[in-house]
């Protein structure tokens, strides 16, 4: 899958390595905060096509947050809702996948020498299911998933990098 058309409402067709610029940059405006890395994949059908989109949140706690996002659209509707959740998380990883080896490590890199202060980041992957509605019985499923690659999976109502972040894009 091709990651290098994210875009938020001020700029379009950024590369991941811009991403990462944003994202450092972001990170030195305050490094001695608290920051949280959310990955979260919301999905609308349309009459002809499903579209996808993936967000990258890092949330400055209680001080503001940096974000863009991916689309992906697959050319026919889903109704199934497990295929639909099953390509939300798959997305949801690859993008996780990006930060994963070294680039999250460069982001921590900048927090370091603030430790003392507070500083630090946390990483997750939120997920558009939770334990009301028709998602419930995917929950222990995709957050497994989640799990199995050591990051924190987050589920709704907290999951607000998929069900409000992404969601506002997939219209």
């Amino acid at each position: 899958m091709d990651f290098n058309t994210f875009f938020n409402t001020i700029e379009s067709k950024m590369s991941f390595e811009i991403v990462m610029e944003r994202l450092k940059q972001f990170i030195g405006i305050a490094p001695k905060h608290h920051y949280v890395l959310s990955i979260g994949t919301d999905s609308q059908v349309h009459k002809n096509e499903t579209r996808f989109v993936t967000a990258i949140h890092l949330h400055r706690v209680g001080k503001g947050a940096w974000g863009c996002v991916h689309s992906y659209i697959i050319p026919r509707a889903i109704h199934n809702v497990r295929e639909k959740i099953s390509y939300e998380t798959m997305l949801s990883q690859e993008v996780a996948y990006l930060f994963v080896s070294k680039r999250l490590g460069e982001l921590i890199e900048l927090l370091v020498p603030y430790k003392r202060d507070g500083a630090d980041l946390t990483f997750q992957i939120h997920l558009d299911i939770g334990q009301k509605g028709t998602t419930k019985e995917f929950i222990q499923e995709m957050t497994a998933k989640i799990a199995a690659m050591g990051i924190e999976p987050i589920i709704k109502p907290e999951a607000y990098a998929a069900f409000s972040y992404a969601n506002r894009y997939t219209k």
